[in-house]
């Protein structure tokens, strides 16, 4: 994203609204946002604004998740589904390359050059953008550059949308993560529903976002509408009330507690689904698969998503590395809350929730992070 904005909060009518979505589809991009699919909310294609989740509100809590219908028409008056953006930065199927034989003997190989569609994301949230940084870091690095993600990447327009509400599960507050976005957007919109009055307040974020702004002709936002927004998502941060606990002291906190019990704990409870690495925003485990041709003239590498909780995934030489269930948690957590930081600079959770609803024994990460704590603690006394 490009540098901030003078002024750049705009008043944003639903027509307005209605007009971004065209706008952009006009400039050649394919919208992606949520929609309605099977009694929760997913991500998909967008044409219009009627295919957005109107009126419906999310209920979510660990192992479960309800939809509700609203009092109102709100555009964004839920939270998140079990879909992550990054399955269309970092597909969960990909193809990376063919090699072919030719008829001197030597291998010709063609890595994936399928042109890349421009795309809009349509409602990202503070956490979902954050998770978005942190996959730059694993994908474009030079060490570990991922082409075709970066020409994805680079491409993108971002819709961000403020929360103004959260669910049980939400712990972006404590991660530092929202649930305000205040950078990685071109413009970010704050649902406001007040009486009468539904109109969004418009934020640009980005040179790229304020001259899209421009060609809308929004009006310039009063002072009154940038302080009901504001007080919105200010109020929805102070009433989150999940918690990790000494987030400073956790990096050494869990490189210390490979013998604690409550691993133990954990994996009675466990089913080795890998749910939570499936919706998390910034897991990136992949396998690599070679499909040759019966000729044995040509083939093809695919990647695709992978995780840690799989026997396969830490299979070597004699077996796999980590066959236990509270090893495969450990590795997880550890590297999740811990070792992210050795390896990247900051951590891999940004607080979205998903792995506590999605996980059909209602495995809460923050509830075992406290319980390690505290056993580390009394440990030490």
């Amino acid at each position: 994203m490009k540098k901030q904005m003078k002024d750049p909060y705009f008043y944003c009518s639903l027509d307005d609204f209605r007009n971004i979505i065209i706008s952009l589809s006009e400039m050649g991009y394919e919208i992606y946002g949520p929609k309605m699919t099977n009694q929760a909310i997913t991500l998909g294609r967008i044409s219009s604004d009627k295919d957005l989740p109107i009126g419906w509100a999310d209920e979510q809590s660990p192992g479960k998740y309800n939809l509700k219908k609203r009092d109102d028409l709100a555009y964004f008056g839920y939270n998140l589904g079990p879909d992550s953006w990054k399955k269309y930065l970092f597909p969960p199927k990909e193809k990376l390359f063919t090699a072919v034989k030719q008829h001197n003997g030597l291998v010709m190989l063609r890595e994936n050059m399928e042109p890349t569609t421009k795309m809009a994301f349509l409602g990202m949230r503070s956490c979902e953008i954050e998770a978005m940084f942190i996959q730059d870091k694993v994908f474009m690095q030079k060490q570990s550059s991922y082409d075709q993600y970066a020409k994805r990447r680079e491409s993108l327009f971002v819709i961000a949308v403020q929360c103004t509400r959260s669910v049980s599960t939400c712990f972006c507050t404590t991660m530092e993560c929202g649930p305000k976005a205040d950078n990685g957007f071109d413009i970010a919109l704050t649902e406001v529903i007040s009486g009468s009055e539904h109109y969004f307040l418009l934020e640009v974020g980005s040179s790229q976002g304020d001259l899209f702004t421009k060609k809308l002709g929004l009006k310039p936002a009063l002072h009154e509408q940038i302080a009901i927004a504001n007080t919105l998502v200010e109020k929805n941060a102070s009433s989150m009330q999940k918690k990790i606990g000494d987030t400073e002291g956790l990096h050494d906190m869990l490189l210390n507690s490979y013998d604690c019990k409550r691993w133990d704990n954990i994996s009675k409870r466990c089913v080795n689904c890998a749910n939570c690495t499936m919706v998390c925003p910034t897991c990136f485990c992949s396998a690599a698969e070679d499909v040759v041709s019966l000729d044995g003239n040509q083939s093809e590498r695919w990647q695709s998503w992978e995780s840690c909780f799989t026997l396969s995934h830490s299979h070597i030489h004699g077996g796999s590395v980590r066959q236990s269930a509270s090893s495969r948690y450990r590795q997880w957590l550890i590297h999740k809350f811990g070792t992210w930081w050795d390896q990247f600079g900051s951590s891999g959770c940004t607080g979205c929730g998903r792995c506590i609803t999605w996980c059909p024994v209602g495995i809460d990460v923050t509830e075992e992070i406290q319980q390690i704590q505290k056993e580390q603690y009394e440990n030490n006394q």
